[in-house]
């Protein structure tokens, strides 16, 4: 964050003054193949990313628990699934918010999340604002008064 963000007051504050870069953010594609998801996935470090369609509209999320739960069968996995499944077949909705949403917007989004999307007017994808940016916000607050 730079200065400015730095000095602004809770109330005065949006999404986009927390949010990462959507340049900095993993994300997958609606036709990638699952193999493409996990390995972005495990590459990144992420639980889960962002799903984009191909003008990088949000779309949804995948996670490495719906990969999984879609190549466990019976009698182990069935790793070959994992070229055959599209990440639109099985993605997750996710809730998102705007870039222009106020800073208590964010901090409901991200209570019951680690994560949610940033998205403009038109449900671009901007970026992500993580529950670690909000309370780093708040603790910084908090010792400012």
């Amino acid at each position: 964050m730079d200065t400015i963000r730095e000095d602004k007051h809770l109330e005065d504050i949006i999404i986009a003054d927390l949010m990462i870069s959507s340049e900095k953010v993993a994300h997958v594609q609606l036709n990638n193949p699952l193999e493409h998801a996990l390995l972005v996935l495990i590459g990144s470090g992420y639980f889960a990313v962002p799903v984009l369609d191909d003008s990088n509209k949000l779309a949804g999320s995948i996670s490495k628990t719906v990969i999984l739960d879609q190549i466990l069968g019976n009698d182990g996995y069935e790793v070959e699934r994992l070229s055959e499944l599209k990440v639109h077949e099985v993605m997750d909705d996710l809730v998102s918010v705007s870039e222009d949403a106020s800073f208590i917007d964010g901090l409901k989004a991200v209570i019951d999340e680690p994560f949610v999307c940033v998205v403009d007017d038109e449900e671009y994808f901007k970026g992500i604002l993580t529950r670690r940016a909000i309370l780093k916000k708040l603790k910084r607050e908090y010792y400012r008064r």
